[in-house]
């Protein structure tokens, strides 16, 4: 009987007060990564949260587009599906929101982040700010 292993994927620093503050948020949180399910096992726990849905890149993963838009852009703008949504991720560029802005017809918030750096208090104030527009417009709109 062979024993099969997943090789552990990239070292990455978390803080495990964050999994608390992105449950606070309100938001219906999933995974946007190129780990997809495996964030479930690496980070989840770390981080407090529960298992959670994941964006299945398929064959546009780690694909480089010719138009410089990310490859995680068209799937996630397809994904969301109309619904308001934020993305936080530290290789977004204005090539992105332009397309989201063109593609998608909900609410939405791009965050950059700095991978050097990581999420920090005023990433979350912006995150708070995004989700109170949206329950500000659906109670008033």
């Amino acid at each position: 009987m062979g024993l099969s292993f997943r090789p552990r994927p990239l070292r990455v620093w978390l803080n495990p007060d964050h999994g608390r503050i992105l449950l606070q948020l309100g938001f219906e949180l999933c995974w946007a990564t190129t780990w997809m399910d495996d964030a479930n096992r690496w980070i989840a726990p770390v981080l407090g949260l529960p298992e959670l849905p994941y964006v299945d890149f398929g064959d546009a993963l780690l694909q480089e587009r010719p138009d410089g838009i990310h490859w995680k852009t068209g799937p996630l703008v397809d994904y969301a599906g109309g619904r308001p949504f934020a993305w936080v991720d530290d290789e977004l560029s204005e090539r992105d929101q332009t397309y989201v802005t063109a593609h998608h017809q909900g609410p939405v918030l791009l965050h950059h982040v700095n991978p050097r750096i990581g999420l920090r208090e005023n990433d979350f104030h912006a995150l708070a700010d995004h989700a109170r527009s949206l329950n500000t417009s659906h109670t008033t709109g």
